[in-house]
């Protein structure tokens, strides 16, 4: 079998060298924070913006940054990987960022080392699902609104209660409500909710993960000339809309089907869509 291979401090090394310890932070303390990057018809998405996001968390984090952590640098390691792994045109890239080992729950160090890896995707370019998402409520567990909620970290653990309970409900999804019982996301995207042809979204004081595919599809909707409101999402607010879609840097869009009894229809997201594979074709960064 041919080997597969990851960037580990900057170095190719094969996916199956012992490269991270069993004292690793990550692993002890999900003392880290990670990106998800598409590659899209041969082209990495956005990725000035997860690298802007990600030195955003490292300094909420107290991460040292090191001088040659830059695009340039970032986007020549993918490029190796995607080519020594013989990955073709799209693509999903987790980049991940944690803090040297040492220490208990005070770290001895805030150096950090990092891992790149890359994992091959079937479909081409950004596409809908052909049907809507069920939905509902994950209540056992609230997001607590502090410096943590906006970013990526590796400590997922209400992300992975509210996937155990998608599960057992037999749901597409799951949406995640913050402490003061306000929609804030799902279980891996941002949420927009349509009504008479304008958008809303949750802003970041109320939680949610600062989305790069959110910040996108904002931008989509400037350009387009789409009115989007940044509010909070209540279930109001789900009841009286007529679209539902969830975005995410690897999917793109995907459109919501049903919440309870009420029924979704998905034109904004067809179009958003459809923005979006046309930007696979130009510059981006």
């Amino acid at each position: 079998m041919e080997d597969t291979h990851c960037i580990f401090n900057g170095h190719l090394i094969s996916l199956y060298e012992p490269a991270i310890s069993f004292s690793n932070r990550a692993f002890r303390y999900g003392d880290s924070l990670f990106e998800s990057i598409r590659v899209c018809n041969g082209k990495i998405m956005f990725l000035k913006d997860h690298l802007n996001r990600l030195k955003l968390g490292m300094t909420v984090l107290r991460f040292n940054l090191p001088a040659e952590f830059n695009f340039e640098n970032v986007d020549a390691l993918i490029k190796l990987l995607l080519v020594k792994n013989k990955i073709g045109r799209d693509a999903r890239i987790r980049l991940t960022v944690f803090r040297n080992e040492g220490g208990f729950y005070a770290p001895e160090t805030n150096d950090i080392s990092f891992l790149i890896e890359a994992e091959n995707i079937e479909a081409e370019g950004y596409v809908l699902n052909k049907k809507g998402l069920w939905m509902d409520i994950y209540a056992d567990i609230k997001k607590q609104i502090n410096k943590l909620a906006n970013i990526k970290s590796g400590n997922a653990l209400i992300y992975v209660m509210a996937g155990l309970a998608k599960t057992s409900m037999k749901l597409d999804e799951c949406f995640i409500i913050n402490e003061n019982g306000s929609i804030c996301e799902s279980i891996s995207s941002n949420v927009f909710i349509v009504k008479n042809g304008c958008m809303y979204t949750a802003p970041l004081t109320e939680g949610c993960v600062d989305g790069i595919m959110r910040k996108q599809i904002l931008k989509l909707a400037t350009a387009n000339k789409v009115l989007t409101f940044e509010m909070p999402l209540t279930i109001n607010s789900l009841m009286n809309g007529d679209e539902v879609f969830l975005t995410s840097s690897i999917r793109g869009i995907r459109w919501v089907g049903q919440y309870k009894a009420k029924y979704y229809t998905n034109s904004m997201s067809v179009f958003f869509t459809e923005k979006l594979n046309e930007l696979t074709n130009k510059v981006v960064v």
